[in-house]
């Protein structure tokens, strides 16, 4: 499948994903609610083990450093993000903490450029100004 297609998929499911979280919030605290969310990520990747098993077995072969940074990545977004995304959702409104909490791509387009020398086009810059003012039309 073309990546275009990966993400609009990740957009349906991530969008649709803090409706259930918000809900899921109402009556527990933050930090329970990061508990729960875990055990679905525990359950999840249990299911590939199990379905998915020469996948995971190919990965454990790659090198010792991507598997820091994955797991670095995994321990930001994960945990330290959800953190923060679940005290917003919890006492905000779903249709503004998202927007908010989703313009995460304007952070990611600054490091890439200048940790991962990724090209500046008008395109990209555009589309930056566009997370800009969708947040600032938010606040």
């Amino acid at each position: 499948m073309k990546p275009f297609y990966w993400a609009l998929g990740a957009a349906f499911i991530w969008g649709c994903a803090p409706i259930l979280e918000k809900l899921g919030l109402a009556k527990a605290p933050v930090f329970a609610g990061l508990f729960f969310r875990s055990m679905g990520v525990v359950i999840g990747t249990g299911l590939l083990l199990v379905f998915k098993f020469g996948v995971i077995k190919e990965s454990l072969v790659s090198p010792l450093q991507g598997w820091g940074l994955l797991i670095a990545g995994g321990f930001l977004a994960s945990i330290l993000g959800q953190i923060c995304f679940y005290h917003a959702l919890k006492d905000g409104e779903a249709s503004l903490v998202v927007p908010l909490a989703a313009s995460y791509p304007l952070i990611a387009f600054m490091l890439g450029t200048i940790f991962l020398g990724e090209k500046i086009t008008l395109a990209k810059l555009s589309g930056m100004l566009l997370v800009v003012l969708g947040v600032f039309f938010l606040k």
